[in-house]
């Protein structure tokens, strides 16, 4: 089977079974080029096996994994010459320097040795490592060594980027950096990113689209946005509104408002779950009524939000807290 479009990553009724377990159940998937996909779910959700299978290193069940239109069973070394996967243990040879490791992983790739030195060079510069490229891994940090990974991807420059808990035992400052690299590779590149991770707000910041993944199943992927609208079709829009005086009578304004599905309190602040865009009603109405408007802001539904009433909803709550 070709790959139509612009879709780089699909598989077809993936599944995996071990015995009487079922690691992926008939899982669709579809992930655009140059795309940044985030594969959320818990522990022992299948997201692992999804990946070895998709690098063609364990074999399904049944169905298809595809990349680029090719089967990663019958062409195993084809999809492995398309994708880099950096798993989330990155591990490399704690006597070697940083650019000696980068230098076997391109022998290993038949890359020839010229070639082998640009690249790396030119990876080593663009994670911030170019300065310490001479010193021993083993002197890394967890940060640097997770940097050293995504320069042997670029070494490779592979069509496709998988990336297993990329940023699990980080310093804020080093996600940060670590967030934008992996955001560039996308931008910058066009490459496509499937990212596996539990890390909800980092994931919402850099990726293009989400699936949530339960007991082997994918119970739903698209945007945040659409993903928000297919839980409370019409209830995807939060104002959030600071007025005084916070009174009773506050609240019941809100209450009476048309659009307004429900009013939650947060100290001085209202929450507005609203079915349309009220916001030029709610200021005629407050200043009808008097009360002095001191914030009025437009809030995207969190992907942490989603992600619970998604598993709530499929009754999988305890896994997802």
């Amino acid at each position: 089977m070709t790959m139509t479009g612009n879709v780089l990553v699909e598989t077809i009724d993936l599944t995996k079974k071990y015995g009487e377990i079922t690691a992926v159940d008939h899982l669709n998937l579809r992930i655009g080029e140059g795309k940044i996909y985030g594969l959320l779910g818990p522990n022992g959700a299948g997201k692992t096996t999804t990946i070895l299978m998709l690098l063609g290193l364990t074999e399904p069940t049944s169905g298809q994994a595809l990349v680029a239109g090719c089967d990663a069973t019958r062409n195993p070394l084809k999809v492995k010459s398309m994708v880099g996967y950096l798993p989330d243990n990155v591990g490399f040879y704690q006597e070697m320097t940083g650019v000696e490791n980068l230098m076997y992983t391109a022998s290993l790739n038949g890359i020839p040795a010229e070639e082998s030195r640009r690249r790396i060079y030119r990876a080593l510069e663009r994670v911030g490592l170019a300065e310490v490229g001479h010193r021993k891994v083993g002197e890394y940090s967890r940060g640097m060594r997770q940097r050293l990974g995504i320069a042997d991807l670029l070494v490779k420059d592979p069509k496709l980027i998988i990336l297993d808990e990329p940023t699990l035992g980080i310093d804020p400052e080093g996600v940060r950096e670590l967030l934008k690299m992996i955001k560039g590779l996308s931008v910058e590149d066009g490459r496509t990113v499937l990212i596996s991770s539990h890390m909800l707000h980092q994931i919402q910041q850099i990726c293009d689209e989400v699936g949530i993944f339960v007991k082997g199943k994918l119970i739903a992927s698209g945007t945040i946005e659409q993903l928000g609208h297919q839980l409370s079709p019409g209830s995807d829009l939060q104002l959030e509104v600071r007025a005084e005086p916070a009174d009773e009578g506050l609240t019941r304004l809100f209450q009476g408002l048309e659009g307004v599905e429900s009013v939650q309190q947060h100290g001085d602040a209202y929450l507005l779950n609203c079915r349309e865009d009220i916001r030029p009603a709610l200021v005629e109405k407050l200043v009808a009524e008097r009360y002095t408007l001191l914030q009025l802001q437009k809030r995207s539904v969190s992907l942490d939000a989603i992600y619970l009433r998604y598993f709530e909803k499929e009754g999988y709550y305890d896994q997802a807290i």
